[in-house]
Order: C-alpha cells, then sequence, then structure tokens
C-alpha cells in the first residue's frame, strides 16, 4: 500500500518552514482507496514568493486547522504505507519536523519519483512534475497545490509501476504486510486480487516473486491456486505471504505481460511456462518457377518465420483459410503433396498455379498480399484496444517490424510523436514469443482493436 503526498510549505530557514497544505491519496497499486486533503495554518509566516507561487495567503489560512489538529488523521491514513512524493525528501523531511515540534517520531519508508522517473524515463528532458506530466499526457489541475500535484504525482507512480517490469517497487511494499495462519492468510489473499483479466504475483515472506500468472478473472484463477491439492499449488500455499496485481484491461496485454516478466523476474514456480507459447511457423520460399510459397515446418527449424502457431492443427486451419480468402494454391501452401495439379484446381477452385496455367506474376501479387497480413517486417504502427476502465485506451507499438511495448493514454490523447509514444509505454523484449502473442492477436476477427499506422 502506498500514500502519495504533496505538501506546501512557508518557505523559509531549512528546518523551520511550516505545513501549509497537505494532500495524501491512498493508493493500493491500481486505485485510489482513501484520501485527505487539508489547509493548515502554519502559525508562522508565508514567505512572498511562495504566495505568488501557491496563491495561498495567511488570510486563507487564518481559520484553518494547526497541524496538531490533523496529525492523527496522517497517521491513520499512512500507517503500514510508503511514502510516495515528486522530491520526496522535501515532503518527508518537513513532515517529520511538523511531528518533532509535536514530540512525536514520525518515521515511513519513502520513494521518491523522481529518482524513480530517472530510471525508467530516462530519455525525459525534464523531471519537474509540471514538465514531465505535459510529456506523458498526465493532466494537471491546480498546479502548485497540493491536491494537484498529489493527484498528478498518483498518475505518474501508476505509470512507474508499469514500467517496473521486475515488480522492485511492490515487493518492498509486500514485505510490510506478513500474514501468520495458513486458512486466514489464503482467504485474505484471495478477497484482495479483483475478478478482472490481468497479472496477479505471489510473494514470499522476503518480498520476492515465486510466481506470475495472467487470467481473463484473477481472483478465481487465484482461487484454484489455494485450494488445489496438486504438488506445486500446495508448496505455493504454505510460501505465500502477499499478492499483487496489475488489471490490464484485455487478454493480450496480460499475456504480453505474463510472457515478459516471467522471463525478467524467472519466478521459482513458472518453470513450465517458460517454454515457447508456440510449435509451428510458417516459411515463405520461391520456387524454381519464381512462384511463392508457403511451408508449414517445426518451431524448431532456423530461419525468421512469417508467423507462428499454437499447433500443427492450428497451422493448417488457418492455411486454409487463406487458400480460400487469397485464392491460393493448396500445392504451394504446403497442404497438398502432389506433382500435379492440387485437389482446388480439379474443381476449379485454384487458377492453376501448382501446373503453371497461372502465371507466376498473377499469382504472387495475391500470395504478397498475405505476407503483408502476416509480416511485421518495416511495418511501424499501434495497436489501440480498450484500456483499464472508461476514458482510456491501450497501445501496443510496433516500430520497423518489431514489438517494443505497450502501454496506456487517455481515449483523447493524441499519439502522433513517436518519442512521446515511447515515453508512455513499458519497454518490453521483441522475442518470438511475444510477437507470437500479437500475431494471433491480430488474426482474430473478433478482437474490437484498431490499427494506426506510423511514420517509418
Amino acid at each position: 500500500m502506498f500514500a502519495v503526498l504533496d505538501i506546501e510549505s512557508t518557505g523559509g530557514k531549512f528546518n523551520e518552514e511550516g505545513i501549509t497544505e497537505i494532500a495524501i491519496y491512498k493508493f493500493d497499486g491500481s486505485d485510489i482507496v482513501d484520501q485527505f486533503s487539508s489547509l493548515i495554518n502554519p502559525e508562522r509566516k508565508i514567505q512572498s514568493f511562495v504566495v505568488g507561487l501557491t496563491g495561498i495567503n495567511q488570510e486563507m489560512l487564518r481559520t484553518a486547522p494547526k497541524f496538531y489538529q490533523v496529525a492523527k488523521r496522517i497517521i491513520e491514513i499512512t500507517e503500514d504505507c510508503i511514502l510516495i512524493a515528486h522530491n520526496a525528501k522535501f515532503d518527508y523531511r518537513i513532515l517529520r519536523t511538523e511531528f518533532k515540534r509535536l514530540g512525536y517520531d514520525y518515521k515511513r519508508k519513502s520513494i521518491c519519483t523522481v529518482e524513480l522517473a530517472k530510471k525508467l524515463l530516462p530519455d525525459e528532458n525534464s523531471y519537474s512534475l509540471g514538465k514531465l506530466s505535459k510529456s506523458l499526457g498526465i493532466p494537471v489541475s491546480k498546479r502548485h497545490r497540493a491536491s494537484g500535484d498529489a493527484k498528478a504525482t498518483v498518475e505518474l507512480f501508476k505509470l512507474l509501476l508499469q514500467k517496473d517490469s521486475r515488480k522492485n517497487i511492490v515487493a518492498e511494499s509486500q514485505r510490510l504486510h506478513p500474514v501468520k495462519s495458513k486458512d486466514k492468510k489464503l482467504i485474505r489473499l484471495i478477497e484482495e486480487i479483483p475478478a478482472k483479466t490481468g497479472v496477479y504475483y505471489f510473494f514470499d515472506e522476503t518480498g520476492k516473486v515465486i510466481y506470475v500468472g495472467k487470467s481473463k478473472n484473477m481472483k478465481k484463477r487465484a482461487n484454484q491456486h489455494f485450494t488445489s491439492d496438486r504438488p506445486k499449488a500446495k508448496e505455493i500455499q504454505r510460501e505465500v505471504a502477499s499478492v499483487s496485481y496489475d488489471i490490464t484491461g484485455n487478454e493480450v496485454l496480460a499475456l504480453l505481460k505474463e510472457n515478459q516478466e516471467i522471463k525478467d523476474i524467472q519466478p521459482k514456480y513458472n518453470r513450465a511456462l517458460k517454454a515457447k507459447n508456440y510449435t509451428h511457423v510458417l516459411f515463405e520460399n520461391v520456387t524454381n518457377e519464381a512462384y511463392i510459397e508457403f511451408k508449414i515446418g517445426s518451431a524448431k527449424q532456423k530461419g525468421v518465420p512469417l508467423t507462428t502457431f499454437t499447433n500443427l492443427q492450428q497451422a493448417k486451419s488457418l492455411m486454409n483459410k487463406y487458400v480460400e480468402d487469397f485464392e491460393l494454391c493448396q500445392k504451394l501452401c504446403g497442404l497438398h503433396k502432389t506433382k500435379g495439379a492440387c485437389f482446388n484446381y480439379t474443381i476449379k477452385a485454384c487458377k492453376g498455379a501448382c501446373v503453371q496455367d497461372e502465371s507466376p506474376e498473377e499469382y504472387n501479387q495475391r500470395a504478397r498480399l498475405l505476407i503483408d497480413r502476416l509480416s511485421f517486417q518495416n511495418k511501424s504502427f499501434l495497436v489501440v484496444d480498450q484500456g483499464r476502465k472508461l476514458g482510456e485506451k491501450s497501445i501496443i507499438l510496433i516500430e520497423n517490424g518489431k514489438f517494443k511495448g505497450f502501454g496506456y493514454v487517455a481515449l483523447n490523447h493524441q499519439l502522433k510523436e513517436l518519442k512521446r509514444i515511447k515515453s508512455l509505454i513499458t519497454p518490453m523484449e521483441d522475442n518470438p514469443n511475444a510477437r507470437h502473442i500479437v500475431s494471433s492477436y491480430l488474426r482474430k476477427k473478433n478482437n474490437h482493436y484498431k490499427i494506426q499506422e506510423l511514420p517509418k
């Protein structure tokens, strides 16, 4: 659990400042679950430059509560939380100073989103909250006011959590919440996970990820883990101490995220998932007679395939469909092994490329249409689909034929500059599994994605 905060102060000499406004959003990694915001009478003079910056003046604070009157609420809302702030060193110091004046030693772990952004967003020109928010398309209302800046920091932190593929940030939070009783532990952990599409993580008592999974219904799948009698499930039940999850909005993003994070984290109970997601591939070749031919092969074969298939049955089924859709020859698509004409030619469903009745030029035009449909080669585009909530869309980036990652943007956010798009996505490895996941998704006509072409 995290407490995202922002503080406005009086300014002045070091450790003599007072708080004029504070906003805290309790954030579970997905949603805001509690919040507190208040002006505060600092009982000291506000520097004139601060008044100009924030608009908060002495008269506004005359009837505001003093710090001691809100101290208990601040302690409660940040209990068992890691403090998150933009320039956390400043906010945490001011907060500790105010508590010290009351004779209370206030201590919390803290994370600075400035330092985190420098690590996870290395190509930004500026790391000020205002410029970073503008670059990333994060709306900021009431800039230099605690509630507006804290809310923007929540959105920034949400993006940084997505980019933290090794789950180091969440692991630090999980170590604060150990549970001892096994039965109560498993019941509580199941309750924490929503019945939504996404990726879930099981942590041990040290905060190490021991299992990563994905599901259209994460709660149902977690319940299966915790009620199964299988040896592997029993071991997970014994070791799991806490859980975390990322809602992805749709299944293809869950598959991509699971694929990447199993490779990055290498959880001990995910060994079986490290194998390839596909068994067969499709290669293209040119015959001696200059016809383009397609061959289904094993995933173990060397070479760069056009596309991949989960199994041989799927490969043959899709190739039969492509033969029909693009009026191709069964023989040249590897579906009818014969020295003469293919079966479709005998029923006049093939134009005769198998017996050279159709010229290579005419046949290859249609064959290239299939290649263009299946291959990412030299293409740059976005796959735009639904996001995790209303008013949001998801994006998958393919650049020059390579999978680059995915992210989320506001529904009305204009996606034109490649540099900005890259700052919004979580970078991921362009490996055969990832390309297989994207290719399989794009092949399904019932998916409601849109393709947005990008300049090469």
